[in-house]
């Protein structure tokens, strides 16, 4: 199960599992568009306030996220904020 507004994990599994070759331009379009909102919602909120599932499922994309694009961690908040020059000045 899902958090309000997230996608749960069957949806991401079944995402994953099923060839690009095989899905529409709409499918492609529509997907990078919910896994991005998707991202944004896993950084904004924090994982404390998450269900089991939740929390856990964003924990492994972090991890692969920062596998994949070598970050440093930090949400997408933190980025943010630190780019904007509002960040933490320790």
């Amino acid at each position: 199960m899902s958090d309000a507004g997230r996608k749960d994990f069957h949806t991401k599994a079944k995402e994953g599992m099923t060839p690009d070759s095989t899905k529409s331009t709409q499918q492609k379009l529509t997907e990078t568009v919910t896994d991005a909102g998707d991202t944004v919602a896993r950084g904004l909120q924090p994982d404390s306030d998450k269900g089991v599932g939740q929390e856990t499922s964003d924990k492994l994309g972090r991890s692969k996220d920062r596998e994949v694009h070598g970050s440093s961690g930090g949400s997408i908040l933190d980025k943010t904020k630190n780019a904007l020059g509002m960040g933490d000045k320790h």
